[in-house]
């Protein structure tokens, strides 16, 4: 799952019997010839990695590795030698967050990016993976868009500052690709969500929003929910186990320079989705829109017939992902 650097965790596992490939929502790196060391075992995720075939798991935390400092990122590198990393870490939040703090959206995402890509080359890996963000596209591309979109039209105001960032990350694999031949890959998944989400009451994207917003509300006993925009744009969501095999499968069957599209292929609009957790975490308040407030774009979705052709389709509906994301919330979300 997409998160802030402040919690950032750093997972590394090894496969048995094929090559060791490191699968996270953060940074993920794996070295050859590694010992197990898990730091805390995370029960949420760590089953789902031993059903890929992972069975080393290589944990850190923030605090063990800041991927704004560039030393500390270059010297982890040097000690590990990782044979394959997945970056995907990041500053991430929804259209406020976006708003409020547009330098740190730009300047730290450069900073991770930078840091972790140029070490990894220059530190021998095999092959990485950069996982951008959909965001990337114009505000106004064709639908569903295709990854030959990028860069055809200005960017959706409300989330620039990261999509500047991001395209920088894939530009730079390319760029790694061209100058040296190294095996540099990017996926750029759709709208993520599921357990370990950030659910922060102002930062986090909009499925784990409503789901914190709709929950407090229950519990509080409040009788409406107040939700931003009309609830007219569509959006598409992408459980994070999904992407979890989508990525190990990029990894084993892509080499290419262009960028890879992961979706869902499915789209619902904002009020449908909000109806859809109301009803998941139990409110029976009212549902209240505030036109008042910015839609951010109008519709986005994905093409991932690129990733289809390879051979590759999700499995986990919209309502079985957010039970699942609902229950995890209950059980571990501080109330």
């Amino acid at each position: 799952m997409h998160c802030c650097p402040e919690r950032v965790r750093n997972f590394c596992p090894v496969r048995q019997k094929r090559p060791d490939v490191g699968l996270s929502f953060t940074l993920s790196i794996c070295a050859q010839d590694e010992r197990p060391q898990l730091w805390p075992p995370r029960p949420r995720r760590i089953p789902r990695l031993y059903h890929l075939g992972f069975t080393n798991l290589l944990l850190r935390s923030h605090s063990d590795l800041n991927l704004t400092n560039q030393s500390a990122v270059d010297a982890f590198f040097a000690a590990e030698k990782p044979q394959f990393v997945i970056l995907a870490g990041a500053k991430v939040g929804g259209i406020h967050a976006n708003a409020t703090f547009p330098a740190d959206f730009i300047a730290v995402n450069l900073q991770i990016q930078t840091n972790v890509i140029d070490s990894a080359h220059r530190h021998g890996v095999t092959k990485l993976l950069f996982l951008g963000s959909s965001c990337i596209y114009p505000k106004f591309a064709p639908q569903p868009i295709p990854e030959s979109a990028l860069l055809t039209g200005p960017f959706e105001p409300t989330n620039k500052w990261y999509a500047v960032a991001k395209i920088a990350g894939i530009k730079m694999c390319q760029a790694y690709r061209i100058q040296y031949g190294w095996d540099a890959i990017s996926a750029i998944p759709t709208n993520l969500y599921g357990p370990n989400d950030n659910f922060h009451p102002e930062n986090s994207h909009v499925l784990p929003a409503l789901v914190r917003r709709f929950h407090e509300a229950k519990v509080s006993g409040v009788k409406e929910v107040v939700v931003w925009g009309t609830g007219s744009p569509l959006r598409e969501f992408l459980h994070a186990d999904d992407l979890a095999d989508a990525v190990v499968f990029l990894l084993e069957r892509y080499s290419g320079l262009g960028h890879v599209n992961v979706g869902s292929g499915k789209e619902v609009t904002i009020k449908e989705l909000a109806e859809l957790v109301k009803e998941v975490v139990g409110f029976e308040g009212d549902l209240i829109w505030d036109a008042s407030k910015p839609d951010g774009t109008p519709r986005k979705l994905m093409d991932s017939s690129m990733l289809a052709g390879l051979g590759w389709v999700p499995k986990i509906s919209l309502r079985d992902g957010l039970v699942d994301t609902y229950k995890w919330y209950v059980e571990n979300v501080k109330q």
